[in-house]
């Protein structure tokens, strides 16, 4: 098969495989604190590429400025996002609000990419995101809850949200084309040297080896950082912005089978149904 007839499937993967992050998450923060996880998952993915790019004979960037906006790039949409998320769901905020704050990406993104990329965003389009954000209203809703001592959770969820949606707009115009391998060296690296900066203030970095844990961090190194990755940061250079971060509206129903298939958590008809709706958005957005 040719890879213009794969290229329509590759939207569908990266949904796949990015929905897998909050199984990944689930299976490993009960044996290690967030910042601690993901330092021990950033530094992995850095030497995993490393060799890898090596081994390929991958180019390099060419000029430190690239490095620097490759760096920039991998601290917001990986550092920020990943800690705020990680952060909060960690300390007790449902899964649900979690999901439902991040979902309000690719609103922000259709604003930010009109201000900022002068991307022009049509009345359909608009209609497609706000018809998705109903549908996955609908399909976290039975998950949601919060009290008044939650409320300070939000900030880091909401600095996730932040971190990605300025991470994915500003790779789109300043570094929308890099190789992967050397590329993703450098976002993790300086991902590593950040949270490897800070966490040592916020945790105790003790980590509980085990099957589990050892099978959640493979699963987030070599799937996520890698796969998941390397297919947004295609989608983001083949792509207009507000298209791709559509894309995200489909996390939390993919999420939700997931987590119905592997840990048999309820799935109620409200959900189903906001599941039909976040799919029918999402392709009313990406027309």
């Amino acid at each position: 098969m040719s890879s213009a007839a794969l290229r329509p499937l590759w939207p569908v993967l990266f949904v796949i495989l990015w929905s897998t992050g909050f199984i990944g998450a689930k299976f490993g923060l009960p044996y290690a604190e967030p910042l601690t996880f993901l330092l021990v998952r950033y530094g992995c993915t850095a030497l995993l590429l490393t060799l890898l790019a090596l081994a390929m004979r991958a180019p390099w960037p060419g000029n430190w400025r690239m490095v620097a906006h490759l760096a920039v790039t991998g601290l917001l949409v990986h550092a920020v996002y990943l800690a705020g998320v990680f952060s909060a769901i960690s300390h007790g905020l449902s899964p649900g609000l979690t999901a439902l704050v991040v979902g309000l990406q690719p609103i922000l993104t259709a604003v930010l990419a009109a201000a900022w990329l002068k991307t022009p965003v049509g009345p359909r389009q608009w209609g497609g995101l706000l018809l998705s954000l109903a549908g996955v209203t609908m399909t976290v809703w039975p998950r949601l809850s919060i009290g008044h001592d939650m409320l300070p959770l939000l900030l880091p969820v909401v600095a996730a949200l932040f971190g990605i949606t300025l991470g994915t707009l500003y790779q789109k115009r300043f570094v929308p084309h890099f190789d992967w391998r050397t590329g993703g060296v450098v976002q993790f690296t300086a991902c590593a040297l950040a949270t490897g900066a800070v966490a040592p203030w916020f945790e105790s970095m003790h980590i509980v080896w085990n099957g589990s844990f050892a099978f959640a961090l493979g699963w987030l190194v070599l799937v996520l950082s890698i796969g998941a990755i390397s297919l947004l940061n295609w989608l983001i250079r083949h792509g207009e912005s507000v298209g791709v971060a559509s894309l995200f509206y489909l996390t939390p129903p993919t999420t939700a089978l997931m987590a119905f298939a592997l840990f048999g958590e309820r799935l109620t008809p409200l959900a189903i149904a906001g599941m039909a709706v976040v799919a029918a958005g999402v392709v009313l957005a990406r027309r």
